[in-house]
């Protein structure tokens, strides 16, 4: 049996960007400390969830895919000996702005960036303010613990990027959030299983937690954690997150489950691409 120990993260914002780094560079530690091989924190990790404002001082957070934070986060995977998902505000070019994953490996190489695709502007998610649409496609990144794919919080409302994960061969795929309660409630509960069953890979989907208040006082959300894992049959492995307070839920992913579930459902197999037309037009 193949099983890997996989770790989410979720947190609320600490009111300043150097302490949020130092927070996750514990997480990791922690996670390392349990036995976990991978690690992904939440979206736009170290600073806040600024989508719910349009102000153009928070470009000042966006950096190089291989700039300051994630070489400081690479020289820890490779201490650690564990595989990072970095979900970063990056810059490639002055006022070009993505909102993007960083995957690196176990050794401390970078292996490539997930954009995110699918980009809100609604009450409180003012993100095309902030990020161009993605262009690198759906990598799946050969790791040290299986083939991980990247998919970010607003992308996971749009089924098509999931399935190309799949047909790209991804094993694991995350899904960092900033997510808060309203519309999304009902679909936070059945997106993930959702996406896991019909591709039948791990969904791991960390979330932030808590309000934001010390930095957007009255107009702050209150983010719903409740971070998830879920297995290729749609199963939650192990509890969901907290809802209120900062967590890393470590979990163990038998990845041998994903061969048994695509040999007796055969999803792959009886999709019919030559029948869709109307997904792939404008």
């Amino acid at each position: 049996m193949t099983t890997i120990r996989a770790a989410i993260t979720q947190t609320t914002w600490t009111g300043d960007k150097e302490s949020m780094l130092d927070k996750h560079e514990q997480f990791a530690r922690d996670a390392a400390a349990d036995g976990a091989q991978i690690i992904c924190f939440q979206e736009l990790f170290y600073g806040p969830y600024f989508g719910i404002t349009q102000d153009a001082k928070y470009y000042r957070y966006a950096e190089p895919a291989d700039g300051p934070i994630v070489q400081r986060f690479a020289a820890l995977a490779k201490e650690l000996n564990m595989v990072m998902i970095l979900p970063i505000y990056e810059e490639d070019g002055t006022g070009i702005y993505y909102n993007t994953a960083v995957v690196v490996d176990a050794d401390g190489t970078i292996l490539g960036s997930y954009r995110k695709h699918h980009i809100p502007h609604l009450d409180k998610f003012w993100e095309k303010f902030y990020f161009r649409p993605g262009n690198l496609g759906y990598p799946v990144f050969d790791t040290a613990v299986g083939r991980v794919g990247v998919y970010i919080c607003y992308d996971r409302h749009f089924p098509e990027g999931w399935r190309e994960l799949g047909l790209n061969g991804a094993e694991i795929v995350f899904n960092p959030n900033a997510t808060k309660p309203g519309l999304s409630n009902r679909l936070w509960e059945i997106e993930q299983p959702a996406a896991a069953v019909a591709n039948q890979y791990y969904v791991l989907a960390p979330n932030r937690v808590g309000l934001e208040d010390n930095e957007y006082g009255d107009d702050a959300v209150f983010f719903y954690g409740t971070s998830q894992v879920v297995d290729p049959q749609g199963n939650y492995v192990g509890a969901l997150g907290s809802s209120e307070h900062e967590e890393v839920l470590i979990r163990d992913l038998d990845l041998d489950l994903i061969q048994t579930v695509r040999d007796n459902w055969q999803f792959y197999r009886d999709r019919r691409p030559d029948s869709y037309t109307a997904v792939v037009k404008p």
